[in-house]
């Protein structure tokens, strides 16, 4: 589909090994809820400050994992999707490298990996730090310093900087809403927000150990009350002006995603213009961006670029 670099976000098991998963909650995306076995890992517990009741990763070994099989984490979005639910296993990072350098020899271009750490604050309060073993699997692979084809992301702040000084990979901060803060920054009570993180100033100081910012899209071009796009803000020029590369998050097809303007009829799931909405935030000056059908992304920069 030509995506420049592939996006795993990663979690970690009960015995330290690093697997994809879009939260450590499992019953969203996988089948553990149908499985008898399995029954009284089921618990609630706090991650980042909000009661969740579930099946988590850090509870089940790799081996008990891989016994579990993925399902479509939206279906009634993408009914498609979920036709193929049960016919994969949860991937491990290593597993997703090896994949990616697979892809590499066969399509003779470079593809980049860009992982999203989760969670850490959560896991490290467990002893399951992913930080360390997440350089430490990139630097068995091949992948040094900040001329690799590698981000390492969060929505957490000390995580990044903790990375900063053990490697030189490229770190990218995320931003969720202006008034949320990082979980990290909650427990340390610093009162810190992304609202605070997205200003001039804000940004000069993640320019100190990030190389790029990840903010929800509505951080760039704020969306009116009738759903269609308002004015650009100053960000990516702030942003800039620091020194930092702006790669929002995320452009998804499905009407239900998408401004007013460019929806396609009433339907929430059906699917709408996303290469005109991507053609406005290309012009007000992104570097890159996340996006769910990333063949629609690449033929939006075909055009302006």
């Amino acid at each position: 589909m030509g995506a420049d670099y592939v996006e795993p976000d990663l979690v970690i098991t009960r015995d330290k090994h690093l697997v994809s998963r879009h939260d450590n909650e499992l019953s969203i995306t996988t089948d553990v809820a149908q499985r008898p076995e399995f029954a009284s890992r089921k618990k609630t517990q706090e991650i980042d400050g909000h009661e969740v009741i579930g099946w988590f990763t850090e509870d089940f070994t790799l081996a008990e994992l891989k016994t579990l099989r993925v399902i479509e984490r939206i279906p009634e979005t993408r009914p498609g999707n979920a036709r193929m639910n049960g016919a994969f296993e949860i991937p491990t990072f290593q597993e997703i490298i090896d994949l990616v350098k697979s892809l590499e020899k066969s399509q003779r271009r470079t593809i980049g990996i860009y992982p999203e750490i989760k969670h850490s604050t959560h896991f490290q309060s467990l002893d399951l730090p992913m930080e360390t073993q997440v350089v430490e699997t990139f630097r068995k692979n091949g992948y040094i310093g900040a001329s690799a084809p590698v981000f390492i992301q969060s929505f957490e702040v000390n995580n990044l900087k903790y990375l900063k000084g053990i490697t030189n990979l490229r770190l990218l901060q995320l931003y969720d809403s202006p008034s949320a803060q990082p979980y990290d920054q909650v427990v340390v009570g610093t009162g810190l927000t992304y609202a605070d993180m997205a200003t001039p100033d804000g940004l000069k100081e993640v320019a100190r150990y990030a190389s790029a910012v990840g903010p929800d899209k509505n951080y760039i071009i704020p969306r009116n009350a009738d759903e269609t796009l308002g004015e650009p803000t100053t960000f990516v020029q702030d942003a800039h002006a620091a020194g930092l590369k702006v790669h929002p998050y995320t452009f998804r097809a499905e009407n239900t995603f998408l401004p007013a303007e460019f929806r396609s009829g009433d339907c929430p799931k059906a699917i709408g213009d996303l290469i005109g909405e991507i053609k406005v935030f290309i012009a007000a000056g992104i570097d890159g961006l996340f996006s769910d059908q990333p063949d629609k992304a690449v033929r939006a920069r075909e055009v302006c670029l």
